[in-house]
């Protein structure tokens, strides 16, 4: 890819169509630096025969990567998927993850119940069924139905009453045992949330939590285990297997990623 030069921009200058197009990428803050790349390929579309009807500058590409590979949602999602694809459940329920990206991509290869406090429009597709409930409520998390449960990304929000949920400031402890709750002894519970240096509420958008937070919230009328700690940094980078010692990874804003197995009653 041609780098632009400041000469290039120059001579760009005294083509009238520079000027045609200059303020419509000025409204759509497209990278203006690009525009000499741009004309040089349209003057190119048009001496190989080409046909243009309008002009629809996109400059962002010249200079952007193949595609988004890093990131909360883009690890999140591919990991448990590939962790729930690994264990095979008999059956897996989901609550409040993001459709268009995890439920997508376990769907692909198995069904999946989903659980919102939200309504949702039937999806079309056969992998995937739903139902409106309200995890923060006891009668809405039947006992022991699942071989594993995942919530990714939405605990966070339980109770701030950003997705139309009831206000409470412990919704996302009711959350968490209710999520355990719907296990079977020895199913395994996906959850993950924003996790930084200290707890915090950020109201209404979400909640903060320290790495290790987790491990001292009430689980209800069962014991739980730890089995695999996983994070995304601040950079959007994925940290495997990682481990939860000391106080666990100090970030300003990052992704915990918890795999719990279910053991059984309490003692």
């Amino acid at each position: 890819m041609k780098k632009p030069t400041r000469w290039r921009f120059l001579r760009s200058l005294f083509r009238p169509m520079f000027w045609k197009i200059w303020k419509d990428l000025d409204r759509r803050k497209q990278p203006v630096r690009w525009l000499p790349e741009f004309l040089d390929n349209h003057r190119e579309f048009l001496a190989r025969g080409g046909e243009v009807d309008q002009f629809f500058p996109i400059l962002y590409d010249y200079s952007d990567q193949a595609g988004s590979a890093h990131g909360h949602y883009f690890h999140q999602d591919l990991l448990v998927a590939r962790l729930i694809h690994e264990a095979n459940p008999s059956r897996h329920i989901d609550v409040g993850s993001r459709i268009d990206g995890f439920i997508a991509h376990v769907a692909a290869f198995r069904r999946v119940e989903i659980m919102d406090v939200r309504p949702l429009k039937e999806t079309g597709h056969a992998n995937i069924s739903f139902l409106q409930a309200d995890l923060m409520k006891e009668g809405h998390a039947p006992a022991e139905i699942a071989d594993s449960v995942s919530c990714l990304h939405a605990l966070e929000h339980f109770g701030l009453g950003r997705y139309t949920d009831p206000i409470m400031p412990d919704g996302h402890l009711r959350g968490f045992a209710n999520l355990l709750r719907m296990l079977k002894p020895g199913g395994t519970l996906y959850v993950s949330f924003p996790i930084g240096r200290r707890a915090q509420v950020c109201f209404n958008a979400h909640r903060i939590f320290a790495p290790r937070d987790i491990l001292s919230w009430p689980t209800g009328d069962c014991r739980i285990e730890l089995t695999r700690f996983d994070y995304v940094d601040d950079q959007g980078d994925l940290h495997q297997d990682a481990g939860l010692e000391g106080e666990g990874p100090q970030l300003e804003y990052g992704c915990g990623i918890y795999s719990f197995k279910k053991i059984g009653p309490a003692a």
